[in-house]
């Protein structure tokens, strides 16, 4: 159980009203998502989900995509100052990669290890302050559901159904109950959303 001075650990999705964060044609298809990523309440969102964070918890893939391409628009002037922030907010910050292939972290502020999600959250749980952040990486998110060690889930629903792809919530996942401390709608019927765990 999480005591008052742990460290908060959060995760951030986007998924389609039937609860998906991909489309029937696998990791790739993110047409429900794309059109809404861009929009004033989803880029509050993303400004928000960051601030109180001083470790970012990724996958591998996530983390190759994610440093793929932040990187340019942390240096990109034109880009939009929320986008720009997060941006910044990741390259600067302490960085853990859960991986079974990398042994090296081809990433500065970044190490990379090799163990299941829980430990390695009940580690950093331990030591530092700030909140550790899962943004997009379904398999931790899932993992950390299943281990009940999620204390702040933020979410953004998109008012589409895909139809197939992958759910973050699973068959399975011990019951748990969350209260709701914010809600945003956007002019699309896109819907920010804060969770936090009630125990």
């Amino acid at each position: 159980m999480t005591n008052s001075t742990a460290r908060r650990v959060t995760a951030n999705m986007n998924l389609t009203l039937d609860g998906r964060y991909n489309g029937p044609g696998g990791p790739g298809d993110l047409s429900a998502i794309i059109p809404y990523a861009t929009t004033e309440v989803a880029r509050r969102h993303l400004d928000r989900i960051w601030q109180t964070a001083t470790t970012a918890l990724l996958g591998r893939l996530n983390a190759e995509g994610f440093m793929g391409f932040w990187p340019s628009v942390a240096d990109d002037e034109n880009a939009d100052p929320r986008d720009r922030g997060y941006a910044k907010w990741l390259v600067g910050t302490e960085k853990v990669v859960l991986s079974t292939t990398l042994t090296e972290a081809p990433w500065e502020r970044t190490r990379v290890v090799n163990a299941p999600v829980a430990d390695v959250v009940t580690d950093l749980r331990a030591t530092g302050e700030g909140d550790i952040l899962v943004n997009n990486s379904a398999s931790l998110i899932k993992a950390l559901l299943s281990a009940d060690l999620l204390d702040r889930l933020y979410l953004m629903i998109f008012p589409e159904i895909a139809g197939g792809g992958q759910r973050l919530f699973d068959d399975g996942l011990p019951a748990s109950k969350w209260t709701l401390t914010l809600q945003e709608t956007g002019e699309l019927g896109e819907m920010a959303m804060v969770y936090d765990r009630a125990r």
